[in-house]
């Protein structure tokens, strides 16, 4: 990545529900698509440049996006992936005690 994605108010799509999202982001480096193994689902990208800035993987409770969902003072637009994360805990924990 020539220049990075540097501060706030970054514009971010959310390909799961098909809304926008604006974040903070610090960081020089890219995912290259055609890198990923084909149980990787793309579910954020960049507005700004297309590159993406979210993956989860389609057979176990992983995801991760490329920028500061925790950003505050800020935008909170990203605020729903912690409830996410907690659910997917929440979730496996109880598949692996049964």
């Amino acid at each position: 990545m020539k220049l990075g994605h540097r501060g706030a108010n970054h514009p971010v799509k959310n390909l799961i529900n098909n809304s926008v999202e604006i974040t903070s982001q610090n960081h020089g480096f890219v995912v290259i698509e055609k890198s990923l193994s084909k149980n990787i689902q793309i579910t954020h990208k960049s507005l700004f440049d297309d590159t993406i800035e979210g993956i989860r993987l389609k057979n176990k409770p992983v995801f991760s996006v490329q920028y500061h969902p925790e950003a505050n003072p800020g935008p909170q637009d990203s605020q729903y992936l912690f409830n996410n994360f907690i659910q997917d805990v929440k979730k496996h924990a109880k598949k692996k005690r049964h």
